[in-house]
Parts: structure tokens; sequence; C-alpha cells
């Protein structure tokens, strides 16, 4: 009988982080494109992938230099209100794949592009794909060439699966691209930026009073600046907050271009950790937080849902807005048991699976780039609740919360709210039995 390969907890720390099966890492067989990875692949897909990414810099219009199969799937994203006229497509032929002839004609194409909006763009950033990783382009030199011909400010973006599991792979550089447009300016003591996501945290997000407590008056996200200018003004910051660690060649840019210094905090949804990072944090700033409010509320959450669903059981997936081992960890030291995690393993993740396997060994684990998983069979899981798009794609009769939109969830409040929206979730779910 064939099954979905997975290993438990307790097998992969008694194997070691510098032992983790062949089958739990993607690049050592072939990839199976579940739900969850056609969102990780696509970079056309649901969420923020390269080309969404880079059009988070305010006043911006994409070129994409690409083969037709490459570019078919951006006319979904140009449909949406947000990016209306605002993408571009340079298709390459059989020719071009060839020789490369297609180089020549990109400075041509931004200056096109130009002179065919009503206002000229800020900036334009040209997305290439695969192929040009093949053909070891220097999209550099061409983007100089392009900003020669035009005057606009250019920027390269790739769109190369190839480098996914490298060291950088295409959502680390198309941060270092959009960070690398801000100039030296005077630092202003009191202005932060916040980077790692390419939506705003939550407004009630816990983080903006607790900046604000310590004597920030100016916070800026690039998803909140409503222009270029806005944009070029995060040059001014003190420091960087990091909050997704794919922003860190691009804050080490940032460091050494404009000496601006950062300081990086993880998105946990265990309240005592949060408290203690928070201290940490605040140490590092010679100032104090008090949180007890926030971490009351989120607290309260946690406690109304374990009061109604003591029982309850979770499968975790990765698409989702949180580290899937990190979360599983918590939900076990709440109190619930969590039957399955679906998730990207690396050995930076030990941490919490170190911690899982001594609460919860035989805790199940599944990568879901695992061909095998073709096989999986959610009749033998115990999951009464699923957290995530992909984990609701393996079990289609339990109630599930996506928790993946857009705007980010961060500290005690990505806790209340997850909580609050799981109990919203059963809820309804047994509203709709009676």
């Amino acid at each position: 009988m064939k099954e979905a390969i997975c290993y438990t907890a307790e097998e992969l720390v008694s194997l070691g982080k510098d032992q983790i099966p062949s089958e739990m890492i993607s690049n050592t067989h072939l990839i199976y494109s579940s739900p969850a990875t056609l969102a990780f692949n696509s970079p056309g897909a649901e969420g923020f992938g390269v080309k969404r990414a880079a059009l988070a810099v305010p006043d911006s219009v994409m070129l994409l230099v690409a083969p037709g199969c490459c570019g078919r799937n951006t006319s979904a994203i140009s449909e949406m209100k947000a990016y209306h006229h605002r993408y571009f497509y340079l298709m390459m032929d059989e020719t071009d794949l060839v020789t490369g002839r297609h180089l020549k004609v990109i400075p041509e194409a931004v200056e096109e592009v130009c002179n065919s909006l009503a206002v000229k763009p800020a900036v334009v950033m040209i997305c290439i794909t695969c192929v040009d990783a093949l053909l070891g382009t220097d999209m550099e030199r061409v983007c100089r060439k392009a900003e020669e011909r035009t005057g606009v400010r250019v920027r390269p973006c790739y769109m190369y699966a190839l480098t996914r599991e490298g060291r950088k792979p295409p959502m680390v550089h198309v941060r270092q691209s959009i960070y690398s447009l801000l100039e030296k300016r005077e630092r202003v003591s009191t202005t932060v930026n916040i980077l790692g996501f390419f939506a705003p945290l939550h407004d009630d997000c816990e983080l903006y009073q607790l900046l604000r407590q310590a004597g920030v008056k100016k916070i800026n996200e690039i998803s909140r600046c409503r222009n270029y200018e806005e944009f070029t003004e995060m040059a001014e910051a003190n420091f960087n907050l990091i909050l997704n660690p794919e922003t860190r060649f691009a804050a080490e840019d940032l460091q050494e271009k404009l000496g601006m210094p950062s300081v990086e905090l993880t998105r946990l949804y265990q309240t005592d950790r949060i408290h203690r990072q928070y201290e940490a944090f605040a140490a590092a700033l010679g100032t104090s937080f008090d949180d007890a409010e926030q971490k009351n509320a989120a607290e309260e959450a946690v406690a109304r849902f374990k009061d109604r669903y003591p029982d309850a059981v979770f499968a975790i997936g990765e698409t989702i807005n949180a580290n899937p081992f990190e979360l599983a960890l918590a939900m076990t030291r709440y109190g619930f048991k969590v039957s399955e995690i679906y998730g990207t393993l690396a050995p930076e993740f030990y941490v919490y699976i170190n911690k899982l396997a001594a609460l919860s060994p035989d805790t199940k684990i599944y990568s879901n780039l695992e061909p095998t998983m073709l096989y999986y069979d959610c009749s033998t899981s115990e999951a009464t609740m699923t957290l995530g798009r992909d984990a609701e794609y393996y079990h289609p009769d339990c109630p599930n919360v996506p928790w993946n939109t857009d705007r980010q969830p961060f500290g005690y409040e990505a806790v209340r709210a997850l909580f609050d929206e799981m109990y919203r979730v059963m809820q309804s779910k047994e509203a709709q039995g009676q």
C-alpha cells in the first residue's frame, strides 16, 4: 500500500538537524505541486510573489521579460484594481531563447513603457525568469543601459524558481532590489522602518504602541507609503526593525550603504516568548515596555477557546502567516494536541522541533513537496481543526482557518486574532450542524 511519507517529531530529533531525511528536502527529489506549492512556486499565485512584491514601490511599473508561458499567469494579477496599467510585457521568442537577442531590446522597451504613460513612473522594475538565469544575463548592466536611455530608475527582480533553494531565493533578492532605491539622507532619531512584509501589520498590532512608548514618532512601512517621495523618506530612519528573515540581506545592504542598523524580531505565537522578546528589544533600546494589557488580552482569547474546545486536535500547514513548527509548539504548550504538520523542514526550525518532540513526540511531520503526498489519507488523522489552506486541502471536512491574508498579524495581536477567528469558525460550524 502506498502511503505519504512522514516522520514524527521524535524521529526527526533522534536523527538530528544535520541528518534531515532526503524525503524532507525538496531539491533531492521530484516535487509534488500541492495546493501549498502552487502558491510557493508560482510568483503569480496567491499572496505576494516576486511580481506583486516588486510593485510594492509606490509609483512603479513592471516590464516582464519572458516567454509567453511564463508571462501568462501575470494576467490574473493585472486584472486586480491596484495593478491596472502597471504591468507591461516583452515576450521572448525561440530566437531570443537561443541568442539572447532580447537583451538589446529591453532599454527600448523601457523607454516605450515610460512614453506610453501620462505620468512617467518613478521606477521600472524589470522582471526576468529562469530563461535568463540559464543564459547568465547580467541584468544589472541591462538596467543601467535602460536608466541611461530614459532617466528613470530601473531595477531588476528575478523570478528564478531555480534559485529557490539557494542563498538568495527570489523573495530575498526582490527585497534587496526594492530597498536599494533608498539614497542617503540625514537620519531622524525618532523614525523607525518596519521591514519584512509587503502589506502592513494589522492596525491594532501592539508593536506600534510599544514603539511609541519608546519615543518613536514616525513608523515607516513600505505598504503605507502613498507615493515615491514618502518611500524615499524611509532613508531617514534611525534603525530598521526586521520582522521577516527574508529581509536580512536588504537590511545589511542598508547598514553598509546608509549606516542604518537593524534589530530583528521573530513572529511568535507563545505569549511568554513574545513577552521575553519585547523585554530584550526594550533593553536594546534602553527603555522598558508596558505590554501587560495586550498580553492579558491574548491569553484571555486562548483561555476562551480552550474552555469551549479543550479536546481540539490540530493539523497545521505552511501556507499560513506563521512558522508552522513554532505554531505547533505554541498549540502544544497551550494544552492542545497537534496531530500533523505540513511544512518545509530546515535546520533552523529544530529550535522548535526539539521542544515539540519533548511535549508531543508522536506529532507527524509531512513535506508538502514530497511526491508521496499524492497518497495522503486523512481518514487516519485525529485532526478536528486545520490551520492553513494546505491543511484544509488535506482535510476538506474539518473546520479551517486559512490565516494567510495579505495584512500581517504579529505579536500578542496575532495570538488574540487567531484564537478569536478559530472560535468564530468553530461556533459557525456548530451552528450549521444544528
